[in-house]
């Protein structure tokens, strides 16, 4: 064989083997939201929005060969879009959007088992929870604990796990069993990795980065992982920042000392989570190995490049929530933010306690044998929105109170309140009525209850207006439900707390409640 037959014989091999080389290596690109709570349009800032998501999406997937998109749950609850139409709107979204992979968020149960139902058998993405088990309800057959994706020769195993329900989901909306998070999240993983031959492990969950009460948290599920390695968030709100590690730590180590990546987007769709996997890389050493970050979703693109399908859907069910958004009742001294404590909290509790009263007072003059109100608890998770200065229209107040819950009066014993205000104090404080003070030392441990410049006797009954969804314990104040029910409102919260307003306005007065905490410090330690 002469030399130049050799050469001419090596070229097509040492070609392909300089191909082979100078190949890129092939990623997966996962793409994830969490609790867009029904963000159909921007916010007033201009972020968020789901034409805006959809340009993103769209983007990221023209580039990229391989992309899953994820979410974490609460996709519904928060707006007009989900108060009025009840997922009409949400959930096709979703599927015009293109999600691969969705979990259950709580805010899902909101109309109950029978709505999500008709929703969930229609969807185009894998449902998944591994930890309810829906056998004998509407939901049986729909979700499945995991699914497996083959990409480029890899397997990925996903996991969906969801938020133990007591005292967060009213039990007249959800019915199966719940499974605990972590026995169930590693012995599916275990499964995947040792028996399917999966190259990576996802669990999607709607749990919480970390939690002010006992449940289990993504912190806690990675620390006590083995097979876990990436973690895709929901339900606590949290923005995890890759630049910001040591706010919100990205990278957990697990139980045999490997660090599993956890993100999470924050709320309303202002941002979209980007995760980048070398697929030649795996299975992975630890988290950092996989490149995060988070895309903002603002009003900066140009509506040429909305979709117009999801453009023409959206249409009609604007028109009806922006006459509602328009229509100005009523004004704000100041601008009360959405927090534990202080001035919209303050209101919130105020207004219940004053519609009570008022009830109590028509009933005496009837003649009626009806208690005096002795004070209020609502729930700042009940609170959906700020109420910024200035302003306040009929679709604010709607939106800022969306639920279908309903002002009660009931008799209760002054240890079972006191318990839940134990419970309040640890958690950050509640919405509590404008005669009441919680005590606490610096490090929120409860030390008394005032009310009426007294403190609270244990073994008193006191009658106390609130909505049922708190009478029945939820929210954590698990002491509440041991109460005696006197009266119930046949209206939604919104429609008396809208009146109320409406009335104030009527009577030329501004929204102007005190901004103080109402949960403070014992001043012996100041």
């Amino acid at each position: 064989m002469t030399r130049i037959f050799q050469m001419k014989c090596l070229l097509p091999l040492l070609g392909a083997a300089i191909f082979c080389l100078n190949a890129p290596a092939e990623k997966l690109v996962i793409l994830h939201t969490n609790d867009t709570h029904s963000t159909i349009d921007p916010l007033s800032d201009g972020t968020g929005g789901v034409l805006q998501r959809k340009v993103i999406i769209d983007s990221v997937k023209n580039a990229e060969k391989n992309v899953l998109l994820i979410d974490a749950g609460d996709i519904v609850q928060g707006t007009l879009f989900f108060k009025y139409f009840h997922g009409e709107v949400e959930y096709p979204l979703m599927d015009m959007l293109g999600y691969d992979i969705r979990v259950l968020g709580n805010h899902e149960f909101d109309n109950g088992m029978q709505s999500l139902a008709k929703y969930y058998k229609q969807t185009k993405g894998i449902p998944l929870s591994a930890n309810y088990d829906f056998s004998g309800t509407e939901l049986e057959g729909v979700f499945r604990p995991y699914t497996i994706k083959e990409i480029d020769g890899k397997k990925i195993g996903i996991i969906g796990l969801n938020i133990d329900p007591t005292s967060i989901i009213a039990t007249k909306n959800i019915s199966g069993k719940f499974k605990e998070i972590i026995p169930t999240a590693n012995e599916l993983a275990n499964i995947l990795k040792k028996e399917e031959g999966c190259d990576i492990v996802v669990a999607v969950t709607h749990i919480g980065y970390t939690v002010g009460n006992e449940k289990t948290s993504d912190i806690d599920l990675a620390q006590s992982s083995e097979d876990i390695d990436l973690i895709i968030g929901g339900h606590s709100h949290t923005l995890i920042d890759p630049q910001t590690p040591d706010v919100t730590p990205s990278l957990i180590e697990n139980k045999v000392g490997k660090n599993v990546r956890v993100v999470q987007t924050g709320k309303q769709g202002r941002f979209i989570g980007k995760l980048t996997i070398d697929l030649d890389q795996l299975p992975l050493k630890s988290g950092e190995e996989n490149e995060y970050e988070l895309i903002p979703v603002t009003d900066r693109f140009s509506p040429d490049l909305f979709d117009k399908r999801i453009t023409e859907f959206i249409k009609p069910y604007r028109a009806v929530v922006d006459s509602v958004n328009n229509v100005v009742i009523a004004c704000s001294e100041y601008d009360l933010p959405k927090e534990k404590t202080g001035g919209l909290a303050n209101l919130t509790a105020d207004i219940a306690y004053k519609i009570s009263r008022g009830i109590a007072d028509s009933l005496q003059n009837l003649g009626i044998d009806f208690p005096d109100i002795d004070m209020a608890i609502m729930n700042v998770g009940g609170i959906r929105h700020e109420m910024p200065k200035g302003a306040i229209t009929e679709g604010q107040i709607l939106s800022t109170y969306p639920f279908s819950n309903h002002l009660v009066i009931v008799g209760i014993q002054g240890k079972d309140i006191i318990e839940a205000m134990k419970i309040s104090a640890l958690k950050g404080g509640e919405a509590v009525s404008e005669n009441v003070r919680v005590v606490t030392n610096s490090d929120g441990i409860l030390k008394r209850v005032i009310i009426n410049d007294e403190e609270m006797q244990p073994e008193k009954e006191y009658i106390v207006a609130t909505i049922d969804y708190v009478a029945e314990g939820n929210d954590d104040l698990v002491s509440l439900a041991n109460h005696r029910k006197i009266w119930v409102s046949d209206e939604e919260v919104s429609v008396p707390i809208l009146k109320w307003i409406k009335n104030q306005n009527k009577l030329g007065l501004k929204i102007a409640p005190d901004t103080g905490s109402r949960f403070v410090i014992d001043v012996s330690e100041l």
